[in-house]
């Protein structure tokens, strides 16, 4: 498929920062688990967090294939570090620019696209996840705005977030159609946070609890009509799995890399390993494998920036490529073998960071249920 200049441009100069910027000081960052700040300003500053919005509002002016570019390219580097930026650069920032007033891009959108304020997108409570319907956390209207109480969970930046993009519940009795989004400043009275929670990857995110006590927001902080969070929510969806399915891709290209580099290094029996034809094998298939992966990509950001609807597409492209990630992680510590398990070597981590993507966009479980439920009512 024919690239664009400007993709070609954009992935030469991300890869190029990943290289020298991001790989060197990966593996120290992920054993101190400190989120990756100074990396983020700097990408601000290229006007990567940007890149999917229009100028007149301080973004970039690119598409989604420009922004899945990225989001694969800084995942090879760090996934942590390509989270933090895929939550900013939408889910956390997008209800804002379609809804916000001026006023509000002002005081929020512009700032957090030049990386002076950081945004987060609270979806997940504890018994609400791929159940939307299950969403407890309400918000009822007063004389001058709505009052909010409830909680989230795995809250992608929450613990440091300046604002939040909230989906909230605002009449039971209408189900998914009560829905809604607000956007909640962190320094809203009432709102609280939970210390950071430890996780097994991506260590260098910082995931928390979020607590709404009667936080009261004014009416203008509500994002979308009412009633119409659902709607809010489906208009980026295929992005959203696009930009999960990217993030794969970013950790299955380091997997493979460090595989191949090392099968040509590592010898055993007088020769390298690379000449062996079960190794052989575990290569080829990680190498099939990617190439699906960056096919099925390819097409659906090609839809998404032409208009065409392709949620299915999108669904099928994020569980093959999460998919595949995993496995190419898993062979990676197995080409490995004794050094796979050794925290020295960066394949580790790769085997950690591929668990965040099975939940990311919805999980695996539900998601094939959506896929084979789209497939008997329509077709392919």
């Amino acid at each position: 498929m024919v690239r664009s200049n400007a993709e070609e441009m954009v992935r030469r100069t991300i890869a190029r920062f990943v290289d020298q910027e991001v790989i060197p000081v990966a593996g120290e960052l992920d054993e101190k688990g400190e989120p990756p700040k100074a990396l983020y300003k700097k990408l601000a500053d290229m006007g990567v967090i940007g890149i999917r919005y229009p100028k007149k509002v301080g973004g970039s002016g690119g598409n989604t294939t420009l922004y899945c570019i990225i989001m694969e390219e800084l995942a090879r580097g760090l996934m942590s570090l390509g989270s933090m930026v895929a939550m900013e650069g939408l889910m956390a920032t997008n209800g804002l620019y379609l809804y916000g007033s001026e006023k509000m891009h002002a005081a929020f959108l512009r700032p957090a696209l030049r990386g002076e304020k950081i945004g987060a997108f609270q979806l997940t409570e504890p018994e609400a996840g791929s159940d939307l319907g299950a969403v407890k956390t309400s918000a009822v209207k007063t004389g001058d705005g709505w009052v909010i109480n409830g909680m989230k969970t795995w809250s992608t930046n929450g613990p440091f977030a300046d604002f939040h993009t909230v989906l909230c519940q605002t009449n039971p009795k209408k189900g998914l159609r009560g829905l809604m989004f607000f956007l909640v400043p962190r320094d809203t009275p009432g709102f609280s946070t939970s210390k950071r929670f430890k996780t097994l990857g991506t260590r260098t995110s910082a995931l928390s609890e979020i607590y709404f006590n009667n936080c009261h927001i004014p009416d203008e902080y509500r994002l979308g009509e009412e009633g119409r969070g659902l709607d809010v929510l489906l208009k980026i969806l295929s992005e959203i799995r696009a930009m999960t399915a990217a993030l794969a891709i970013g950790l299955h290209r380091a997997a493979l890399d460090d595989s191949i580099r090392y099968v040509k290094e590592r010898e055993s029996f007088g020769k390298p390993i690379g000449k062996y034809q079960l190794i052989q094998s575990k290569i080829a298939k990680m190498a099939i494998d990617l190439e699906a992966s960056q096919l099925m990509l390819k097409n659906v950001t090609r839809l998404i920036d032409n208009k065409v609807p392709c949620l299915n597409k999108a669904t099928m492209a994020k569980y093959f490529s999460v998919e595949a990630a995993c496995k190419a992680s898993d062979e990676a510590t197995r080409i490995y073998a004794g050094y796979g398990y050794s925290m020295e070597y960066a394949v580790q981590r790769y085997y950690r960071d591929n668990r965040f993507l099975l939940s990311g966009g919805g999980t695996h479980e539900v998601l094939l249920t959506t896929i084979a439920r789209e497939i008997l009512s329509k077709g392919v």
